[in-house]
């Protein structure tokens, strides 16, 4: 049964790397990268390492896609919207 869990965790992470590499679009690669983190948490936890899926549920799920979110919403700003120091006279 272990060996089972195992192995379906283990076809969960590589769907979901294989997921997150050919989407195209930074949101939907953010979106595909949080669902890598929450397999990866759960491979840790069948794995019997919960500090270890604990800290990707922090990190890997949460933080990192958040962080990449965030940068795409900056870069995709239209310009007159940026914040742009102005010339003094």
């Amino acid at each position: 049964m272990d060996d089972a869990l195992t192995a379906a965790a283990l076809l969960l992470v590589t769907a979901a790397a294989t997921l997150a590499v050919l989407c195209r679009e930074p949101v939907r690669q953010a979106v595909a990268l949080a669902l890598l983190g929450l397999a990866l948490a759960l491979l840790f936890l069948v794995l019997q390492a919960p500090d270890v899926a604990l800290s990707q549920l922090a990190v890997g799920t949460a933080l990192t896609p958040l962080l990449i979110l965030l940068t795409a919403r900056k870069v995709r700003r239209p310009p007159a919207e940026r914040h742009e120091p102005r010339d003094r006279p």
